[in-house]
């Protein structure tokens, strides 16, 4: 006689749906035709219940085997997100998409998420947007950094004054094409290697991964990146005088450079991202934010290792500085920098939490940030006012208006051209892609965040290097 045991039957008794009541059933069939059904259930009962005393059974050792491997297996238990949004501030809300809006929701909807806020140039980014700050109880999203981590901006204000710029462009020319270089994966060789004392960082022993990453650091150093990072000359307008930098009102030659930390911060947000992502097991939809408890070692890793590429951009900037000083013979009257893709530990409400600026300005009171536009349209010098709706942060530049791919369908070369000769700017590399027209006005950005930031000055690009096709450089 055959049972008419069923899987019903079995999930009454408190199997659940899945492989191990396919293997009963299974086992059912095969097995124990010729005995009551009331028996079976019994029997099969008692496997569920204490499989340990039926590994040594010859039919049914591979069911009580399965059980347990299933019950010691790691659990992939999903963290929820809370069901609303926390509020968070939007400056700038006509200029900023709606993917951008959605990925902030969502952030804002992490256990960890304490507030938020989004400036004026924010665009759909990976994970957090860019141009989204995002504070977080004790945790550290690699993603809310981003790949570029220590992306920065660097301003050295010169002692020249703009009279003695202009009928020097084949000198400013020759010696920044002399002393930079673009794309990803350059590096210098040999002798034309720069000497710095972030190579020197303790934190390269600190891990075996990132003593591995030091002579890709070292042949990188003083490099830039490939997309919309640049080294610029340009005249920098102060329409009065700057206590605080000690500069007086006038119009200066000045230097103006954006990159970050090459392919040591990207191999950090690459590993990292996979281990938090390993470890923090988020929704769908949430799943590039997700993050590491500093408590633990991997979160403590992550932050040394993020510092670490943030004094590796920062080192980067001053070798160009510095070459780029010495070649036109200049005296440096006043240098700014500032970050835009890190983390800092700051406070809100009297509570220490972790402020991710992506593609955001540190903009605290009095604290000193450059916020640039494009290859044609001017950047700003600013001082923060230290608003604490935007988290202390301002925009980290004008912000995308086109993707890529669509500027490169809708620009010619010669509309491209025409702009660049309209504001006299020499441009030198720079796909279709970084025109001036795939970005926000920056006077509109600008105008949105008065209650962000002062402006101090405003820098005039008149001769960019960029990567030639916007990622690599022959």
């Amino acid at each position: 006689m055959k049972n008419n045991i069923t899987g019903n039957n079995l999930l009454e008794t408190g199997y659940t749906e899945g492989k191990i009541l396919g293997l009963a059933l299974d086992i059912l069939k095969t097995n124990f035709a010729d005995i009551e059904e009331k028996e079976l259930l019994a029997l099969f009962k008692k496997v569920k219940d204490y499989p340990e005393s039926f590994l040594d059974d010859p039919v049914l050792h591979p069911l009580a085997t399965a059980m347990i491997e299933e019950a010691n297996a790691p659990k992939d238990e999903i963290i929820e997100l809370v069901s609303h949004a926390k509020p968070y501030a939007v400056f700038g809300p006509d200029y900023i998409e709606e993917g951008a809006r959605n990925q902030m929701d969502i952030a804002m909807k992490l256990p960890v998420s304490v507030a938020g806020a989004l400036m004026p140039d924010a665009h759909q980014g990976y994970g957090l947007p860019i141009g989204g700050v995002l504070a977080t109880k004790n945790a550290i999203i690699p993603y809310g950094v981003g790949v570029d981590i220590g992306c920065r901006m660097a301003l050295s204000i010169f002692d020249i004054p703009e009279k003695h710029y202009f009928g020097k462009d084949a000198m400013y020319k020759r010696e920044l094409i002399a002393f930079t270089k673009f794309g990803a994966g350059r590096e210098f060789r040999g002798l034309e290697r720069a000497e710095h004392e972030v190579l020197d960082n303790e934190a390269f022993n600190s891990t075996t991964f990132l003593k591995n990453l030091h002579g890709k650091a070292w042949a990188q150093l003083g490099t830039s990146g490939g997309g919309n990072h640049f080294v610029e000359w340009g005249i920098i307008d102060f329409a009065e005088r700057d206590e605080v930098l000690n500069i007086d009102k006038g119009r200066y030659v000045a230097l103006l450079t954006h990159s970050g930390s090459r392919g040591l911060g990207a191999t950090i947000a690459g590993h990292y991202t996979k281990l938090a992502k390993e470890i923090c097991k988020l929704p769908k939809e949430a799943a590039n934010l997700a993050y590491l408890d500093l408590n633990t070692a991997e979160g403590q890793e992550y932050w040394i290792a993020m510092n670490l590429a943030g004094d590796y951009a920062s080192a980067c900037h001053e070798v160009i500085h510095k070459r780029l000083t010495k070649a036109i013979g200049a005296k440096v009257l006043a240098k700014v920098e500032n970050h835009h893709n890190f983390a800092w530990k700051e406070l809100i409400n009297g509570e220490e939490v972790i402020v991710h600026r992506k593609g955001a300005t540190p903009a605290g009171k009095g604290v000193m940030g450059i916020i640039p536009g494009s290859m044609t349209a001017p950047g700003f010098l600013v001082r923060g006012k230290g608003e604490t709706s935007a988290i202390n942060s301002a925009s980290h530049g004008a912000g995308r208006q086109m993707s890529r791919t669509k500027a490169i369908q809708s620009i010619t070369k010669s509309d491209m051209k025409a702009i660049l000769k309209d504001h006299n700017v020499t441009l030198i590399g720079a796909g279709i892609d970084e025109a001036p027209m795939a970005y926000k006005d920056i006077h509109k950005v600008m105008a949105a965040q008065t209650e962000l930031v002062d402006v101090v000055a405003k820098f005039e690009p008149k001769m960019v290097r960029m990567a030639d096709d916007g990622s690599r450089e022959d």
